[in-house]
């Protein structure tokens, strides 16, 4: 039997004869509470930060974070979120930049948060064999898990790896799986358009040389052919402006754009870019902060399109523990259900 296989019977196994609450260990994963390895600010570094993860794709070898209620009933339905990095970062800084992982427990959440293989010229997701061990995550978890069991699965990922969420999104493996995108300053659909010295400061703290006249490469308009949900979620800092419609909205029949009760933060982010920090559009220190919420009413088949914009913030922040909680709270009140044979 492959060790694939083995790992996955023996976390199928302590599934089906589990007591009143799940064995504290999902495919040699052992559950903690609160969740391992956090830290906070310039804590965080050199230590915390480089462990890649408690759970092991047994198909590479490859490390990957695997956080989940410590107390999960058999056949209890979970939301899934792959947590996926941007470029130049890991998995336990995105890990700490998006916390889900902070409200597993409230939300019964399984999140996975990977590392890219590729560290040349910065670690970025590119290829065939990120894309597999991405593949071999959602595996892992669907198995571990039961397929049955994942009520809604959701893609979230930071710069580069909201890029990269959006080009695997409707792809052969993910488009019968993802139920929704949740976009981390990653690209929009009905696209944002990012500020023209958007990037990090040069090395002695400089705004970078500004975008070369053309298209902006990254903007990507073609909408996406597949379904699912669509939240935005940016820093008021790296866009010139956020568009009053969506495309996607229009395509699942929604109402008008409608602007929510502000979210309110007087709690900074665990993280931030800790070396570059200081130029306004890449991001300052993590700090306190109030998010715009604007989200399209009544889309039709239960699906949920919004835009969040963090006030006075740019591209690498933390999330506030406020914001990223109503950012779980629009994932798990969308419709899924692909897992078990939906749209």
């Amino acid at each position: 039997m492959k060790t694939t296989q083995i790992a996955l019977g023996a976390a199928l196994g302590l599934l089906a004869t589990a007591g009143p609450s799940l064995a504290r260990d999902v495919g040699g994963v052992a559950c903690t509470t609160p969740q391992p390895v956090r830290c906070e600010g310039t804590a965080c570094v050199p230590g915390p930060l480089a462990d890649l993860g408690n759970a092991t794709d047994a198909r590479t070898g490859r490390k990957f974070w695997l956080d989940y209620p410590c107390d999960l009933k058999p056949g209890e339905k979970v939301t899934f979120i792959l947590n996926i990095h941007g470029a130049g970062s890991v998995g336990n800084w995105q890990r700490h930049y998006f916390p889900a992982s902070d409200y597993v427990q409230k939300y019964r959440l399984v999140v996975a948060t990977p590392t890219a293989a590729t560290a040349t010229p910065v670690r970025r997701w590119d290829g065939a064999a990120d894309d597999a061990h991405l593949q071999n995550i959602t595996d892992f978890v669907f198995d571990s898990f039961g397929k049955g069991n994942v009520k809604a699965m959701w893609l979230a990922g930071h710069s580069q790896g909201g890029f990269t969420s959006r080009r695997i999104v409707c792809s052969d493996y993910f488009k019968g799986k993802v139920d929704g995108w949740l976009s981390l300053s990653g690209g929009r659909i009905g696209q944002a358009p990012f500020v023209k010295q958007f990037g990090p400061p040069k090395a002695d703290g400089s705004p970078p040389d500004p975008r070369p006249a053309g298209p902006n490469p990254m903007a990507n308009d073609r909408p996406p052919a597949c379904e699912f949900s669509h939240i935005f979620a940016v820093g008021q800092w790296e866009i010139d402006s956020l568009p009053a419609t969506s495309p996607w909205a229009t395509k699942y029949g929604c109402g008008a754009r409608i602007r929510e009760n502000d979210i309110v933060d007087d709690k900074p982010g665990h993280v931030w870019d800790f070396s570059r920090a200081g130029y306004k559009v890449w991001g300052m220190k993590a700090g306190p902060g109030k998010s715009e919420v604007y989200v399209y009413p009544k889309c039709k088949d239960g699906r949920v399109v919004a835009d969040v914009v963090r006030m006075d913030k740019g591209h690498t922040e933390g999330l506030e523990p406020n914001v990223t909680e109503a950012l779980v709270k629009m994932i798990v009140s969308a419709k899924g259900g692909k897992a078990q044979g939906g749209d």
